[in-house]
């Protein structure tokens, strides 16, 4: 059975009823359907709050200059370099006069050419190919462009089959910076809007460094909720609305020409991560213990078997170590820190990739603690958030991990800043019950799974239970790979209730919280029937409660102190 919570009561006015602030354009402004994807229209630029660069203008603008060759203009030039080196004969004897004398001829076709001074007529042949390959990328820069106003990012481009791409800044779930290897030598960079929905992505591929960082504290001011706050706060104090806009224009104005920007002194990472802790945490995974069993099973098979099966062992070890090498790499340079739009999460060697994720679009977390960490009290931290793109897309799957390895205490800064609010006492609630915790311990706030269902879970019965908070609902499993899984109730999809055949026999269910599609499970099996139904029952009222309380999604809107806390124990109650 599922558990859809009821309808709560209607948000104030400009909240739609999805729970994301919408910013109600100006009058006199027709308002636009939040609609993203190829068929969407242009539609007039609203008013824009104060923005820092000038690229957020709401009027149209082009992108860096050398975006065709780094989307895969250098690619191409590649391939083309080595087409030509191959069938440079073929193609000599097709542009160059005297075709025939060639093909009778012995020695390189390059020799050729210079001895009857024919260079000049092979360089312009090059340089004409040359020409028309930027004349095309040239032609492609031309017609991408983009605008940025107080509704909408909208994205322009193509030649023949033109595209226009919309997203909604009320639907916005982050900004995503990537700086990769090559972009970041020519001081380039990309954005990408993370929408709300499937494929809903918009990229701004590409923009100088410069630009693309205050492009990026644009986009989430205009989506925070706080310029319409600013503006509703200055006419409830006497200002007249036209005037606030006026002054709130100018700030940014002012602001632009002294440099002044809230941002950029970003603080420093609340977690540093040491080399040898990243390497060593990775040599302790899963993924070593398969390739040692693996190699285990291949030398027996050789001993008892056929010798030459040691062989096929080597491409395995190979694509081990590109998979280490690669997971290593990409946790280099990681750092996580508060913002004003967010967390702010950095990572990548080679390829740098910072999202900022503003609060209210995490809807799980899961800390887990592999067997082989726990002697070192290692810890890991993945969410499930809204990435704009396919479930199967493998660098949403990289990015959900917010935290690669920390110790008890990096787990806690990290708690902290995806759970607004999280106080020292529920930290350590969390840890003691939750993380480390089972049902051996005396007062165990859990519900764990009853004296017939432990068959079904015979090491882990004493961990496996629930616990419902009025802000959350923990779901607490694992001994060999300890796991909490914290599911806000503020943004949960459903409650459902399941049984198979063996849990009927046993009179037991399996409970799944539905959240969006991501790395963290929601489920719990082998509870109590009545246990499993009386939490799906007390799941369904307090999510309304949460959900209509809940203002995280509109963050910097709120006056200070008016957030409510994520996370509060029956104990701080």
């Amino acid at each position: 059975m599922t558990s859809e919570p009821p309808p709560s009561t209607p948000p104030p006015p400009g909240i739609p009823s999805s729970g994301i602030p919408s910013t109600p354009p100006p009058s006199g402004i027709p308002s636009t359907p939040p609609a993203t994807g190829t068929d969407a229209h242009p539609t007039p630029p609203t008013a824009v709050a104060p923005v820092r660069s000038p690229l957020s203008d709401g009027q149209w603008h082009r992108l860096h200059p050398l975006t065709p060759v780094l989307r895969g203009g250098l690619f191409l030039l590649v391939v083309l370099g080595i087409v030509i080196t191959n069938l440079r004969d073929r193609l000599i004897a097709w542009f160059v006069p005297g075709m025939s004398e060639w093909e009778q001829a012995d020695g390189d076709p390059v020799d050729y050419v210079w001895e009857h001074d024919l260079w000049l007529i092979a360089l312009l042949g090059v340089l004409g190919i040359l020409l028309v390959i930027f004349a095309l990328f040239w032609v492609s820069w031309r017609f991408h462009t983009f605008r940025i106003t107080g509704d909408a990012v909208e994205v322009r481009s193509g030649v023949l089959f033109r595209t226009h791409r919309r997203a909604p800044l009320d639907r916005v779930q982050g900004v995503n910076l990537t700086r990769p290897m090559i972009a970041r030598l020519l001081g380039a960079a990309k954005l990408e809007v993370v929408g709300a929905g499937l494929d809903a992505n918009v990229k701004l591929e590409y923009l100088s460094t410069t630009n693309a960082e205050a492009v990026r504290a644009d986009i989430l001011r205009l989506a925070s909720g706080r310029q319409l706050t600013e503006l509703q706060d200055a006419e409830a104090h006497g200002v007249p609305l036209s005037r606030a806009t006026v002054d709130a224009v100018s700030a940014g104005i002012t602001g632009l020409i002294e440099g002044v920007d809230g941002d950029a002194d970003e603080p420093e990472s609340v977690v540093h991560i040491p080399t040898g802790r990243l390497i060593t945490s990775h040599l302790l995974s899963g993924t070593t213990v398969w390739l040692i069993l693996l190699i285990a099973a291949v030398v027996v098979g050789a001993v008892v078997g056929t010798p030459w099966v040691l062989f096929t062992i080597i491409p395995t070890i190979l694509g081990f170590g590109a998979y280490w090498f690669r997971s290593i790499t990409k946790a280099l340079r990681y750092s996580i820190a508060p913002t004003r739009g967010g967390v702010r999460i950095t990572f990548g060697l080679f390829t740098t990739v910072t999202e900022v994720l503003p609060p209210g679009r995490v809807h799980a977390i899961e800390v887990r603690q592999p067997i082989l960490w726990r002697r070192f009290g290692w810890w890991a931290i993945r969410i499930n958030r809204l990435s704009g793109r396919s479930a199967t897309d493998t660098q949403s799957l990289e990015m959900s991990e917010v935290l690669p390895v920390g110790t008890r205490d990096d787990v806690d800064r990290v708690l902290r800043l995806l759970l607004p609010g999280l106080t020292d006492a529920q930290a350590h609630d969390l840890y003691e019950t939750g993380m480390t915790g089972s049902s051996r311990r005396e007062g165990d706030p859990f519900t764990t799974t009853p004296r017939r269902g432990r068959w079904l879970r015979p090491l882990s019965w004493r961990r496996n239970g629930l616990r419902l908070l009025p802000e959350a609902l923990l779901l607490r499993h694992g001994v060999l790979r300890r796991a909490l899984v914290v599911l806000p109730l503020a943004r949960l999809q459903s409650v459902r209730i399941s049984q198979g055949p063996i849990d009927r026999a046993c009179d037991l269910a399996n409970l799944t919280g539905h959240t969006i599609l991501g790395p963290v499970s929601g489920a719990l099996g082998v509870i109590d029937r009545r246990d499993a139904l009386d939490a799906w029952d007390a799941i369904a009222h307090a999510a309304v409660a949460a959900a209509a309380g809940d203002r995280s999604h509109r963050w910097g809107a709120d006056a200070p102190g008016g957030d409510a806390p994520v996370i509060v124990t029956e104990e701080a109650r």
